[in-house]
C-alpha cells in the first residue's frame, strides 16, 4: 500500500467518527501539503502522510498522556511501526517542544523523538497553521488568534501558542518564500 493511502486510512479510522472536525482539519492540512509538492520533491508523500496523521493523538483510542503530539507519535512508532521520519514529524509538529514545556513533558518528548529536518518541520507548521479547524485555508495570524480564543489565553494551549506565534509566522514565511523562489507561490 502506498504511504499516503495507509496514512489517510489510518487517520480516518482514528478521527472521522469520534472527532469529525479534527478529521476535517487533518484533511485540510494534507491538502495544504499537496500544495507544497513543488518545493518538496521526493519528500512530498512523506509530508502529506505526516500532515494527515499529525493530530491522531487526539483520538480517544490513543489519548494516554493528554499531549496529542506524544500520544500520536508513540502510537505510530510502537503500534504501526511507521516510518521514523513521519513519527518525528508528528512528535514535533507545530513547535510541540514549547507545548511540552507547558505540560512538563519537554524532556520526555525530546528524549524519545529526534527533531526532523528543518525544511520539513517548517512545511508541516505551514500546513497546520494555515488550515482552520474545519479544514479551510487561512493565514497564520488568524489561526493563532483562533486557537487562543478557542482554548483561552491562560490555558496550556493558549500560553503555548502565544509563545510559539513568532516561530509559527517565521516558519510560514520561510515556506512561502521557498514557493516564490520555486515559481509556485
Amino acid at each position: 500500500m502506498k504511504l499516503t493511502e495507509w496514512a489517510y486510512e489510518l487517520a480516518e479510522s482514528l478521527l472521522s467518527e469520534p472527532l469529525p472536525r479534527r478529521w476535517a482539519h487533518s484533511l485540510g492540512v494534507a491538502k495544504r501539503a499537496q500544495d507544497l509538492r513543488p518545493i518538496l520533491g521526493s519528500e512530498a508523500d512523506l509530508l502529506e502522510a505526516a500532515a494527515v496523521l499529525h493530530d491522531i493523538g487526539y483520538s480517544p483510542a490513543l489519548a494516554k498522556t493528554g499531549f496529542h503530539s506524544l500520544d500520536g507519535a508513540r502510537f505510530l512508532r510502537h503500534q504501526e511501526k511507521a516510518d521514523e521520519r513521519i513519527v518525528r514529524l508528528v512528535a514535533h509538529h507545530t513547535f510541540a517542544l514549547l507545548e511540552a514545556d507547558e505540560r512538563g513533558r519537554r524532556d520526555e518528548l525530546a528524549g524519545e523523538f529526534e527533531m526532523e529536518e528543518p525544511h520539513l518541520v517548517d512545511a508541516l507548521v505551514c500546513c497546520d497553521m494555515t488550515t482552520t479547524p474545519d479544514g479551510r485555508r487561512t493565514n497564520s495570524t488568524d489561526r493563532v488568534d483562533e486557537i487562543v480564543c478557542r482554548y483561552s489565553p491562560d490555558s496550556i494551549v493558549g500560553r503555548f501558542i502565544q509563545r510559539a506565534a513568532p516561530e509559527v509566522h517565521a516558519a510560514v514565511a520561510r515556506v512561502e518564500q521557498r514557493l516564490v523562489v520555486a515559481g509556485a507561490g
